[in-house]
This record gives structure tokens, C-alpha cells and sequence, in this order.
């Protein structure tokens, strides 16, 4: 049977290990990209090969819901890093504020970014355990919408793309700021890349 299922690749970084610095150590940097994201990436890839085996005949027997609920783990791992990275810039070209459509979003939402940044950090700050806080663009009723998912997966919405994501699993932080995950929230607003939210939401609005 002439079946094969394309792997996925760990995606190169937008920057240097150690181009985050202060608010994100280069150790951290490491530990996070060339351990946790690789081993989504490894995990994902070893879990198509399983199903690929199962789609083809080659097992008889295998847990078919442990396979799917893996790749939901791992692929999402691996793709929600992807744009972690790309909505960080260096140290000092990050921050600020943002401009364009998504600074007059934020002002018609939320009266300004000074109140839009205080409720987006209760909502990273109110995660329970590990996961992420996550900015969509609603498509159908043109909103923003803050939602943190637990995990890679639980609470997410479908099919709303997402603008701006801050990790807070332990690795994302841990080495650096310890216990502190407040700390490391509120030193992520530095190199946020305003950019590329704005170039994520032109994409989809109407």
C-alpha cells in the first residue's frame, strides 16, 4: 500500500538564542527551543509514523485515541511554539505599543492599550497550572477575544486565528524567574512584537 505521511520540522529561530536578554535568558532560551520544542516536534513525528503503520495494516493492535490525543499534545505543542517565537522581537525592538488596526481595535475595546495590557496580564496571571494566554481575532463578529488554554489544547476556540501568545508553562520561565510567573508575564511585554500581530490581524480581517 503506497502510503506516506509528512513529518514535521522544528522550525529555525526568528533571532538568537540570547537576542531576548534580560527578559528571557539565553538558558532558558535554550532549554525551551532546542528541548521542549524539538521534543513536540520528535513526539509528533513519532506518532505519525504510528498511525502511518495503523493506516497501512502493518499493527494489529494499537490505542487509536492515545495516538489521536498525542498528536493533539504534540502537534499543537510544536505549532503554538512556532508562533511564540515569531510574536517575540530582540530587546529593543520589541514592546511598546502597538499601531495600525490592532491599536484602534484595542482603543474601541478597551479605551486604550494601558487597560487592554492590565487585563490581558489578569488573564495570563489567572492560568491555573500550565499553559498558554492567547489573543484571538474573531472572524465572524470582528472582536478581540483573551482566552488562556490549559495545556496545549483545553479551551480553545475554533477556528479563530490567534494574534498575540505568551507560553507560561514552567520552562518558558522557571530558570530565570523561579516561582515568579507574574514577574516573567509582566518582563514578556518588552519584546512583544507588535508587528507581527498586526501583520497576523490584517491577514484576517474582512
Amino acid at each position: 500500500m503506497s502510503i506516506q505521511l509528512r513529518k514535521y520540522e522544528l522550525p529555525q529561530l526568528p533571532y538568537k538564542l540570547d537576542a531576548l536578554e534580560p527578559y528571557i535568558s539565553k538558558d532558558i532560551m535554550d532549554v525551551h527551543y532546542n528541548g521542549h520544542h524539538k521534543g513536540y516536534v520528535n513526539g509528533a513525528n513519532s506518532l505519525v509514523d504510528r498511525l502511518e503503520k495503523v493506516v497501512k495494516g502493518e499493527v494489529t493492535s494499537y490505542d487509536v485515541q492515545g495516538i489521536v490525543r498525542g498528536l493533539a499534545f504534540n502537534i499543537n505543542g510544536h505549532k503554538l511554539h512556532d508562533l511564540f517565537w515569531k510574536n517575540m522581537a530582540p530587546a529593543g525592538k520589541g514592546g511598546g505599543k502597538p499601531g495600525g488596526a490592532l491599536a484602534d481595535l484595542i482603543q474601541k475595546q478597551y479605551g486604550g492599550f494601558d487597560r487592554f495590557k492590565q487585563v490581558f496580564t489578569e488573564v495570563a496571571n489567572s492560568l491555573p497550572g500550565t499553559g498558554w494566554t492567547v489573543l484571538y481575532y474573531d472572524t465572524e463578529n470582528g472582536n478581540l477575544q483573551l482566552m488562556t488554554f490549559e495545556n496545549h489544547f483545553m479551551n480553545h476556540i475554533a477556528e479563530l486565528p490567534i494574534i498575540m501568545i505568551v507560553d507560561e508553562f514552567e520552562h518558558a520561565y522557571y530558570l530565570q524567574y523561579k516561582n515568579k510567573r507574574a514577574d516573567y508575564v509582566s518582563a514578556w511585554w518588552n519584546v512583544v512584537n507588535w508587528d507581527y500581530a498586526e501583520e497576523k490581524l490584517k491577514k484576517y480581517m474582512k
